[in-house]
């Protein structure tokens, strides 16, 4: 069974991320050590992003720094990792107006709890990135809560929805400033992609997730595909310790069974030496549970318009044009 992991200042802070790729196969047996589908990451500590240009689940190279960041679907994660329990469900808008098309991701909500993560968190990301790139005055504090989560923010782009840029971070951020900030990180500092332009913005996806109920577990295997994001702590071949991380959707968007993922992971994260059974068994495993929501651009200009007396935009309304 898990244990919950510690919840706080007491906990290290982190930052991790792993979005998505292209789909691929894992070229190896699960067990051979060579799974390959992902490239091998850097493993470095504090960054990421998540995946190459796809989907979900390739790796990607980070450059080290500073800061508290990661890639959630494909990039190396984070140092040791902390996040708090679940919030209250926040007040705010209702999602009145919004397409049927606009629907929670996997792994969203548990147990008939009401979801904390809303459609108002996605639209005020594109009014975040729309204001940067046009040049207005930042939008005004929105009215969700601004309780503390870990989170990712990703962008995908186009009829196929491939990935366009995604970083978050393990650290629980107070989400009216941590949305702001992962916004325009995921969608300018990506390293894997040039920053995002204004032609762009008629054919992009917003997601946002929060990340909840972190575990330790003793066992590598005790997650479920689907249903829990994973992040691993191992020592590479020359002795120095490597983190990575993938969402939740990403095992099952991919295909994978648990010790493909767990694989893929460590090639992830940098590790190049063959990945034996007794391997796996040093592995660290913390896992997690998200709530995800998306939103395309056409959404954002519905939800807009159907709220635009309430939510106090101070730019014009954007214009709408049909993705590709």
């Amino acid at each position: 069974m898990g244990r919950k992991r510690c919840v706080g200042a007491d906990c290290s802070k982190m930052a991790a991320g792993c979005c998505g790729v292209k789909k691929q196969k894992l070229s190896g047996s699960p067990g051979s050590g060579g799974p390959g589908g992902v490239g091998a990451g850097n493993g470095v500590v504090g960054t990421g992003h998540c995946g190459s240009d796809l989907g979900i689940g390739s790796s990607s190279t980070v450059v080290a720094g500073n800061m508290n960041r990661v890639n959630g679907l494909g990039g190396p994660g984070g140092s040791s990792s902390s996040t708090n329990a679940l919030s209250p469900a926040p007040g705010g808008y209702n999602s009145t107006g919004i397409s049927p098309n606009l629907s929670p991701g996997c792994g969203s909500g548990s147990g008939g709890r009401k979801m904390v993560v809303s459609a108002e968190m996605c639209c005020f990301c594109f009014d975040v990135l729309y204001c940067h790139l046009y040049g207005y005055q930042p939008p005004r504090t929105p009215r969700f809560t601004n309780d503390p989560y870990p989170l990712f923010v990703t962008w995908k782009i186009g009829r196929d929805k491939r990935l366009r840029g995604c970083i978050g971070t393990f650290s629980a951020m107070n989400l009216h400033s941590g949305l702001r900030e992962y916004t325009l990180t995921s969608a300018l500092k990506d390293s894997r992609f040039p920053p995002m332009t204004r032609d762009e913005l008629p054919r992009l996806f917003c997601s946002v997730s929060l990340l909840t109920n972190f575990e330790d577990v003793g066992d590598y295997l005790d997650w479920e595909v689907g249903v829990h994001g994973i992040r691993i702590e191992f020592f590479n071949e020359k002795g120095s310790k490597r983190t990575a991380t993938y969402l939740p959707e990403v095992a099952k968007e991919q295909g994978w069974d648990h010790i493909q993922t767990i694989d893929s992971l460590l090639r992830k994260g940098g590790y190049k030496a063959p990945i034996t059974n007794d391997f796996r068994k040093t592995i660290k495993l913390t896992r997690y549970r998200s709530e995800k929501m998306t939103m395309s651009y056409a959404e954002y200009i519905a939800h807009r318009q159907h709220h635009h007396y309430q939510n106090g935009i101070g730019h014009p309304l954007p214009p709408y044009n049909h993705y590709s």
